[in-house]
């Protein structure tokens, strides 16, 4: 390699080689598991009530996160004058794609719940690639046996159905699945706007089970300290990200897209500001369908969103 001068090895840049994760490695052994963070695929959008396509969510976030993956050491971030995800403490793994059983519902989402438990009982942080909305419900399951936990979401979205047509897990459904379990202290779901897949009575009914609602609007008028003000301090947060609560001017590739959303700062600026407001336990990042924008944002989006918050949470935490 010296004589093409790459003296410290293989260049490994961001075009070439496969796509964990950013780049992390590759864990395939679930009883394996030695991470601070594991990334699970949920390739699941059965559950979706218009178009369909974020199954191959996770294969485009993978993708585009090697973008990220210049090896400097870390992430150098001069606002914050930090460097997150340093390289010689941060440890992340890429764990796959839980097995998804096409048409099965129950079955995919029992694959999904598998899965994050094992990150769980491993000790890891869970960060899921959705897959539509309803992979929440797998997640938020797999928190039966460890410590409450309060819900942040970020969505155009309620997802507050009960049930519609006979169902009860499907994209609709995941935030009133998650209210109903006594390990869910309360949900905060922010950047709920305008022409809603929830009726009235879901509002009434998440408001009356413990949920503070706020759209875009309201969020900018209260301004993101005060907001984090109204989200319960120094609690564990499990956040769910949809994808679509961002504007689709910069996140097309959605199934259900929705005009009014959040620009990345203040998405960010929420996230950064939960990693020090308490003790982000779960991730999960959904509704990414990569073949309604070709451009790749949507993809990108996601992925740089998702590294800077899994960089201010370990950076936060110690």
């Amino acid at each position: 390699m010296s004589a093409h001068g790459y003296e410290t090895g293989r260049l490994n840049l961001p075009f070439v080689g496969i796509s964990t994760f950013g780049k992390y490695p590759y864990q395939p052994d679930w009883d394996a598991i030695e991470a601070d963070v594991a990334v699970l695929g949920a390739p699941f959008d059965f559950g979706t009530q218009f178009r369909a396509g974020a199954r191959f969510g996770p294969r485009g976030i993978r993708e585009a996160s090697t973008l990220f993956s210049f090896g400097h050491g870390g992430a150098y971030d001069h606002e914050d004058d930090i460097t997150y995800l340093p390289a010689e403490t941060t440890r992340i793994v890429d764990l796959g794609d839980a097995d998804i059983v096409h048409t099965d519902t129950a079955q995919s989402h029992a694959n999904i719940e598998f899965g994050v438990r094992k990150i769980l009982k491993a000790g890891a942080i869970p960060v899921v690639l959705g897959g539509d909305h309803s992979v929440n419900i797998p997640c938020i399951n797999a928190f039966s046996e460890v410590e409450p936990v309060h819900l942040v979401q970020i969505d155009a979205h309620l997802d507050f159905v009960d049930e519609r047509h006979g169902v009860r897990s499907g994209h609709g459904n995941p935030m009133r699945r998650a209210a109903e379990k006594d390990y869910v202290t309360g949900l905060t779901q922010i950047g709920i706007r305008n022409v809603s897949s929830t009726a009235r009575e879901g509002y009434e009914a998440a408001r009356s089970m413990g949920s503070d609602i706020l759209s875009v609007r309201q969020f900018r008028k209260l301004g993101v300290e005060a907001v984090l003000e109204r989200i319960p301090a120094g609690k564990r947060y499990y956040v769910t990200i949809d994808i679509d609560g961002f504007d689709p001017s910069i996140a097309p590739g959605t199934g259900t897209p929705s005009h009014g959303g959040f620009t990345y700062y203040e998405g960010l600026e929420l996230l950064d500001g939960l990693t020090k407001r308490g003790k982000v336990v779960g991730v999960d990042l959904v509704e990414v369908a990569p073949d309604y924008d070709h451009a790749g944002c949507t993809t990108t989006l996601a992925a740089q969103l998702l590294l800077n918050f899994i960089g201010r949470i370990l950076h936060h935490r110690r």
